[in-house]
């Protein structure tokens, strides 16, 4: 599947994904604190990660979520993955969801990359349901 959308229209869509997932607030912060030098970077995560993939039909936006967990867990990116905990939590992902898929990296990517998520997972659930 090609796409026919312009750059602009992808980093338009990217935009909308992006703060629908992980809220005004986060991405409003993000986009204005970015240094010249890391711009790129956040215009080509808006336009292709958030325009393109995230955007697409083929995966709910909870499935997205869960594999993003999983992929971040086994990548050790405890920031990344407390940014998408909170993402999932938006996207209707249960908190026994988030317990399955932290225990299926347990096995797969190993135990000291999950307890780390477990104990990310559960501060940003305390934040999250406080927030409510």
């Amino acid at each position: 599947m090609t796409s026919d959308k312009t750059h602009r229209q992808s980093y338009e869509e990217g935009l909308t994904a992006r703060r629908e997932v992980l809220g005004h607030a986060h991405v409003d912060k993000s986009l204005s604190q970015v240094s010249e030098f890391a711009r790129p970077v956040q215009e080509l995560v808006t336009e292709y990660c958030w325009g393109e993939v995230w955007t697409r039909p083929g995966l709910p936006r909870a499935t997205r979520s869960m594999l993003n967990l999983a992929m971040l867990t086994a990548l050790n990116r405890g920031h990344e993955l407390g940014v998408h905990v909170r993402g999932a939590l938006t996207n209707g992902v249960t908190e026994e969801e988030i317990q399955e898929v932290l225990l299926q990296t347990a096995i797969y990517v190993g135990v000291p990359a999950a307890l780390e998520s477990f104990r990310i997972a559960e501060q940003v659930i305390k934040e999250f349901k406080g927030n409510e």
